[in-house]
């Protein structure tokens, strides 16, 4: 993982009709424990992780870092969003130098179905569209995850292409950052 670049971190939370994307609090480890403990959230992307590990390991105040937003609802968190550098070893680029933003989402099983998802990753990219004019972003799923393959289509991914990878047929998409989300 790679830093996002020339970004002045961390933004002000932004706000959309129903959601808030801030840095993480203490407040939101349970949450952050149960997303990446949940069997339901980690179905594509390699299982989930041992609950009692995972407590072990988290920290009583969650990681900050640039690009990692905690979606907020009415106070509490239901999942997160990153912008991140797409580590120029893995399958999957649009540049010839690789190192693309690369939009990630993982959001709580009751928070799914409700639009919450498309709502705050179009947030981040308006947000890094400001912040890094003209920055292609790129998004990479397994193609048997429905939801998240609807929600790229949806934010105005496009397809560039498919490959294997972690034993899985992997669908990898481009948006460009002046393309407007939402």
């Amino acid at each position: 993982m790679t830093e996002l670049g020339p970004v002045a971190w961390p933004p002000a939370p932004i706000r959309t009709e129903r959601l808030v994307l801030r840095e993480p609090e203490a407040r939101d480890r349970a949450a952050i424990i149960e997303l990446f403990t949940s069997p339901e959230v980690g179905t594509y992307i390699g299982g989930p992780r041992p609950r009692d590990e995972f407590e072990r390991a988290m920290p009583e105040v969650p990681t900050r870092r640039p690009g990692l937003f905690v979606v907020d609802l009415d106070g509490a968190m239901i999942g997160i969003v990153t912008l991140d550098r797409r580590d120029a070893e893995r399958p999957g680029h649009v540049r010839p130098d690789a190192g693309e933003a690369e939009l990630g989402y993982m959001f709580l099983p009751e928070a799914w179905g409700r639009g919450y998802a498309t709502e705050a990753c179009a947030a981040a990219l308006d947000w890094l569209a400001g912040a890094l004019p003209g920055e292609p972003v790129v998004l990479c799923t397994q193609t048997a995850n429905d939801r998240s393959m609807r929600l790229a289509a949806k934010l105005g991914f496009t397809e560039v292409e498919r490959f294997e990878e972690y034993g899985a047929e992997q669908w990898f998409g481009v948006c460009p950052s002046d393309t407007p989300s939402g």
